[in-house]
């Protein structure tokens, strides 16, 4: 993917890591476009914040359909033992997709020493923040030790490493981010910088690894609202990448710690600068990347949208219907282009006084954009002085008192996060995938029950791109003889949450939009299951 890069932003400057360079400043055109420029680099290091690690007992689970289980070789295994243990672990159900965790695939590296009674094994989750890994680890011990011949049951907990479904097609520097969140609203001024920020320390406080991008270039938030010792981004001249700069271990970018604070240019270039900040940042391995929003459906959201893909979004908005009405058109922008919401935050809700809530500018906007959309949950926060104090101070509400009512709202939001993107990442890896027992490709549509069969052929002789169909007069260029009836595909990929990608045996890489596939002529009777060649 080629980046787009702005033609002279002579206002931005980063700091370079040799603190004797002269003044200590580095214009980042200067750094992209000199090979030669003398800038050393040391990686920051990271402190994970604690602030709220005592929290461990959350009430939603988040793991999606892993890979089938590993079991570790022992000479004193034996097909029965494994088999038993398999079997009591099968016990332990994901609550959300019904699932026990054996077909999941969260367990690795089982070994077994009949002789002793000890068995060892390891739960591996797809995030470090599943709101119920304890409730796990503890079930585990239990289902095991149950076994008569088992004496000693150890269980590890562990993640798999960050890395997105679709890494192949991403820039370098998102290409080990498991999940991209978007916060956002059309609406300016209703708090989507508070929710964005303290979604992000609250994920991080549940043990994820967690950046957050503001993407608003006319009037970011973030340097107001966290106090990181470096207020400005490093730059790495050699591998022309950003440095994130960091607070309570997460890693923050922003045009604020640019060095001029807020721009003024034109829309093209403000893009440049979007796309330029995000993608190039040297996020490393990221559980979650929460990107603010800026307000409005123009071409910074749409250069978003197209450059990344989001795995989902959170909405925010107010009580009133003037808000409803812009954050509608938010919810529409994101519904086109395939990224699903998952949440709605209806800010400055309510507050309490004389043993009374008080709503004082009016309910229902929140309300109304979950019935009206179907979006799953809605959370309301407060009109608190502190939340407010907190956003100005410098410190997340989250951080600076984690055992408020605030805080506990964006815990459960955070949960729904988790829960949320692990059901969209499980739905998407097995959206299309092929069958070699039938020869068929399999086709189950994220928020779809209908599962349908296709030809592979079939699908080939579809593919609508400029190879296949003449551009300007529509005329089919790939005939039908030209496809072999055999035709396997080599691989299949997804591509965001609208499509896949399909490699064949010719080379030929096929863009297959899932609504494409769900207009193509189905497979109506089933072929026979053959015996599959490792």
């Amino acid at each position: 993917m080629q980046l787009l890069h702005a033609p002279s932003w002579p206002h931005l400057s980063f700091q370079t890591s040799d603190r004797n360079s002269k003044g200590g400043l580095l214009s980042l055109e200067k750094c992209l476009q000199s090979s030669t420029a003398n800038c050393s680099f040391q990686p920051q290091k990271l402190e994970r914040s604690v602030w709220v690690s005592h929290k461990r007992n959350f009430f939603s689970f988040c793991a999606t359909k892993a890979t089938s289980v590993e079991a570790g070789s022992s000479a004193a295994s034996s097909g029965t033992a494994e088999g038993d243990v398999l079997k009591a672990l099968s016990q332990i159900i994901d609550p959300d997709f019904g699932t026990d965790i054996v077909t999941c695939g969260f367990v690795k590296d089982l070994l077994i020493d009949e002789a002793s009674g000890e068995v060892s094994f390891r739960l591996e989750l797809t995030t470090p923040a599943c709101p119920i890994k304890d409730m796990f680890e503890q079930q585990a011990n239990e289902v095991v030790a149950r076994l008569p011949w088992v004496k000693k049951v150890t269980v590890t907990m562990s993640a798999q490493p960050a890395k997105p479904i679709f890494a192949g097609d991403l820039p370098a520097g998102l290409q080990r981010i498991s999940n991209i969140v978007a916060v956002s609203s059309c609406k300016g001024g209703v708090g989507k910088s508070t929710v964005a920020v303290n979604l992000a320390y609250t994920l991080a406080g549940m043990g994820a690894r967690v950046g957050v991008f503001d993407a608003d270039v006319y009037g970011p938030s973030l340097p107001t609202m966290v106090s990181p010792e470096n207020r400005l981004l490093e730059m790495n001249p050699e591998k022309r990448t950003i440095i994130p700069t960091d607070y309570l271990g997460v890693k923050l970018v922003s045009f604020g710690f640019a060095g001029q604070g807020r721009a003024i240019m034109r829309g093209p270039m403000v893009s440049g600068v979007i796309d330029q900040l995000l993608t190039t940042s040297e996020w490393g391995e990221l559980d979650y990347l929460v990107i603010d929003m800026p307000p409005g459906t123009g071409d910074i959201q749409l250069t978003l949208c197209q450059v990344v893909p989001l795995t989902a979004a959170v909405i925010v908005t107010t009580p009133q219907k003037l808000a409803f009405i812009d954050v509608a058109k938010g919810v529409r922008m994101f519904s086109k282009l395939k990224v699903p919401c998952v949440a709605v935050v209806e800010n400055m809700s309510h507050f309490d006084a004389d043993g009374k809530r008080y709503y004082p500018f009016g309910r229902g906007s929140g309300s109304q954009v979950v019935q009206q959309f179907g979006i799953p949950h809605l959370f309301d926060l407060p009109i608190r002085p502190t939340l407010s104090a907190s956003g100005d101070s410098g410190t997340p509400e989250v951080v600076a008192d984690p055992q408020g009512e605030v805080a506990q709202t964006f815990q459960n939001l955070g949960v729904c996060v988790v829960q949320q993107c692990a059901k969209i990442r499980q739905q998407v890896s097995t959206a299309v995938t092929y069958d070699k027992s039938i020869r068929a490709i399999r086709v189950k549509v994220p928020d779809s029950e209908e599962e349908f069969l296709l030809h592979p052929a079939t699908v080939r002789r579809n593919d609508r791109s400029a190879q296949s169909v003449d551009e300007w007069t529509g005329e089919q260029k790939l005939q039908y003889g030209d496809i072999p009836e055999d035709i396997e595909p080599e691989e299949i990929r997804p591509m965001g949450n609208y499509a896949v990608s399909i490699t064949w045996p010719d080379g030929f890489s096929q863009i297959a939009p899932y609504d494409q596939l769900q207009m193509i002529e189905r497979l109506v009777d089933v072929p026979q299951p053959t015996a599959v060649q490792s």
